[in-house]
């Protein structure tokens, strides 16, 4: 469900395979294998964020925040309608960790969520300007966009910091 965050008081929570653009302030939690991804226009302090939970849509349309393809293609267009330029995004993203010590290789869905982002980033020349991925450890987000596109992460292990 796509929302639109107004308030600068009000924190909308970004859940799993949702996606949400504006001005207000954003927040993903729990973010264990899943991935925050926030996509910030620099000029215009608006930005959005997808708690991306899978790296490839094949072809399914439905939730596009839920996978990495499409998510990036929903905030993109969500940033443009927002009357942002594609040359001033820049990307940060937070999450995929593994967060089951059996599971390696291709069943690491966190590894697999961030290499899917970067690759999709990369092909759309969209930069990722900050990242604090993989490990073993869940993580929260909260993304201002209109003060200069800051990222807080909390470490469920109680670490904090902003990137």
């Amino acid at each position: 469900m796509e929302k639109t965050p107004n308030d600068r008081n009000e924190v909308v929570i970004v859940g799993i395979g949702d996606l949400a653009v504006g001005r207000g302030v954003m927040s993903s939690i729990g973010l264990g294998s899943c991935v925050g991804l926030v996509i910030h226009d620099r000029e215009r302090g608006v930005g959005g964020l997808a708690h991306v939970m899978l790296p490839d849509s094949g072809g399914r349309t439905k939730r596009p925040g839920k996978f990495a393809d499409t998510a990036i293609e929903a905030l993109v267009a969500g940033l443009i309608q927002q009357g942002c330029r594609k040359t001033q995004l820049v990307a940060k993203m937070v999450g995929g960790a593994a967060m089951f010590k059996t599971f390696s290789g291709n069943l690491n869905i966190g590894e697999r969520n961030i290499t899917a982002i970067k690759e999709n980033l990369k092909q759309k020349n969209i930069p990722l300007k900050a990242e604090c991925v993989g490990g073993s450890v869940g993580r929260t987000l909260t993304y201002y966009p209109s003060d200069g596109g800051k990222v807080v992460v909390k470490l469920a292990d109680g670490k904090k910091n902003e990137i």
